[in-house]
């Protein structure tokens, strides 16, 4: 039975936990380690904006994540290693559709911690919350159909390619397709 998001936060409680990570919202705290990941090249390659330029870019993230989550209709998680502080990672829930029951998802790691499925374990623990604890029907997720890696992570949570917006972004003068993904939670098996 799902529960009416008037009264559901984004994200009910503090914390998300699995075996190797911790997730829990991002704060001022994490804001030279957010910069690090997003200044990254490689970590937004596929991405619908440049790589960050300057630390100011961070801290505009974190104010804005902090009022998204305040209002209930974003949250910004950091992926936390299990006995260490400073997030490798992001995984979001953003766009959230109360009347349809539907949000984005988004995810990036430092490539540090690439191949090692902690984008899958992390992931894991936001889909059931999205749909066990927030009441949610749908999630959605667009990626460049070039990022192969993170398709294969959708694809390991059960999300389905429903579509493809051909030449949907430029960024930087380069122009790129989406690939639009989508989970129903009758789709997980343990929905059956």
């Amino acid at each position: 039975m799902w529960r009416t998001l008037a009264t559901v936060s984004i994200l009910e409680s503090a914390e998300l936990r699995t075996a190797r990570l911790t997730l829990r919202p991002v704060g001022l705290a994490d804001v030279d380690a957010l910069f690090a990941l997003f200044a990254d090249p490689q970590v937004v390659r596929y991405w619908s904006r440049p790589a960050w330029t300057e630390r100011r870019q961070a801290e505009e993230l974190v104010a804005a994540d902090v009022a998204g989550l305040g209002e209930g209709q974003a949250v910004r998680l950091g992926v936390v290693l299990v006995d260490e502080d400073r997030p490798v990672g992001t995984f979001s829930l953003f766009a959230l559709d109360r009347g349809s029951r539907r949000v984005e998802i988004g995810y990036a790691l430092a490539p540090a911690v690439w191949g090692r499925g902690l984008a899958t374990e992390a992931g894991r623990a936001v889909v059931d919350h999205a749909f066990d604890v927030l009441g949610l029907n749908r999630l959605e997720a667009d990626v460049d159909p070039r990022n192969v890696s993170s398709a294969r992570v959708l694809e390991r949570l059960r999300f389905r390619q429903e579509g493809l917006l051909r030449e949907r972004r430029i960024v930087a003068s380069e122009i790129s397709d989406s690939a639009l993904y989508g989970l129903l939670n009758r789709d997980r098996p343990e929905a059956g």
